[in-house]
């Protein structure tokens, strides 16, 4: 079911504050950062592909800063944009930017994480994006490039110029595990800087949520179930309690069924984790409103039912329906 068009300002333009639109900050983000990891030998920007990098980084940040509650929807909400394996760099960028703030990382640790997130895969993106576009089983020598891949991307970055030993350190232990299960070295618990445990998290959760030709996405709130009891061993249980509080029980850009009947989207967080800001946009006669509708989910009336894929709920979000021009395309 689509949603019904609403008038807005020229989508070309900043909104009526004379702010750039969030989601376009972060599809110009993808933009950069896909000529950036595919071909990283023809960058001649100032400072190399290390300085691209952390402008993309910035970027990003700058975009996070302005309205954390659309960057955190684009994640589920703007699946189409790019190439897989550029938007999954993307969106862990922009949690691991989340999470660094809420656990109160400086300013120049946290940018640092972002672009070791944004580099992370850089040494296996063209083996990503044909496993995105493929339904065979993974064969032995592409689970050995799966395994290999965090120490080509860290030899690949220090070949283009990156010389910050923090930044090529999360990049190579993001895959390591709290309990030494990990890859590629098998350290475990302090041995790994807690960046590099935040970026891992962060993609745990992000390829979770993702779409993938080979199977279908979890449900926000399956995915961090999913963190919690299969990878339990594997996670730091501090990192994983500030994860949920970052993201929210009910994440934004979710869709929900309430109690009323209607269809609606998560926007913003409520007065505890369980009680979400939410805007109608389907009412409980499955007719599309022409305009979303705040409801509090803490009354009983409007309170979250389910958590529903657009799939199940048979609608397509358009984020500029939820947020107005700060979300225009």
């Amino acid at each position: 079911m689509e949603q019904p068009a609403v008038a807005t300002a020229d989508p070309a333009g900043p909104d009526a504050a004379g702010q750039p639109s969030v989601l376009r900050l972060i599809n110009q983000a993808h933009r950069r950062l896909e000529g950036l990891l595919f071909r990283p030998r023809d960058c001649d920007a100032p400072g190399g592909l290390p300085g691209a990098v952390l402008d993309v980084a910035r970027q990003l940040s700058d975009a996070a800063a302005r309205d954390p509650d659309i960057s955190l929807a684009c994640i589920l909400l703007n699946q189409q944009e790019g190439t897989y394996a550029v938007r999954h760099c993307i969106d862990t960028a922009i949690v691991a930017c989340l999470v660094g703030r809420a656990l109160q990382k400086g300013p120049h640790e946290v940018l640092t994480m972002m672009a070791a997130a944004l580099t992370m895969n850089i040494g296996m993106l063209q083996q990503q994006e044909q496993l995105q576009s493929r339904l065979s089983a993974i064969s032995r020598d592409e689970l050995a490039i799966i395994h290999q891949h965090p120490q080509r991307s860290a030899d690949m970055l220090r070949d283009a110029g990156v010389d910050d030993a923090e930044w090529l350190s999360y990049v190579l232990m993001h895959h390591e595990n709290e309990d030494g299960s990990g890859y590629p070295s098998g350290v475990a618990g302090a041995a790994i800087p807690l960046p590099a445990k935040v970026i891992s998290l962060a993609d745990r959760y992000c390829a979770r949520v993702s779409t993938r030709s080979y199977r279908k996405s979890l449900l926000p709130n399956e995915a961090l179930s999913d963190i919690l009891l299969a990878d339990q061993r594997s996670v730091d249980p501090m990192l994983t309690a500030c994860f949920i509080r970052v993201l929210g029980v009910y994440p934004i850009g979710a869709v929900v069924g309430l109690a009323s009947g209607e269809l609606a989207v998560v926007s913003g967080r409520g007065r505890s984790s369980t009680e979400p800001i939410v805007q109608a946009i389907v009412d409980a006669d499955g007719r599309p409103l022409a305009r979303p509708v705040r409801r509090d989910t803490a009354q009983p009336a409007f309170s979250v039912r389910e958590m529903l894929s657009e799939d199940q709920a048979g609608v397509r979000v358009k984020m500029q329906f939820i947020w107005g021009d700060a979300a225009a395309p």
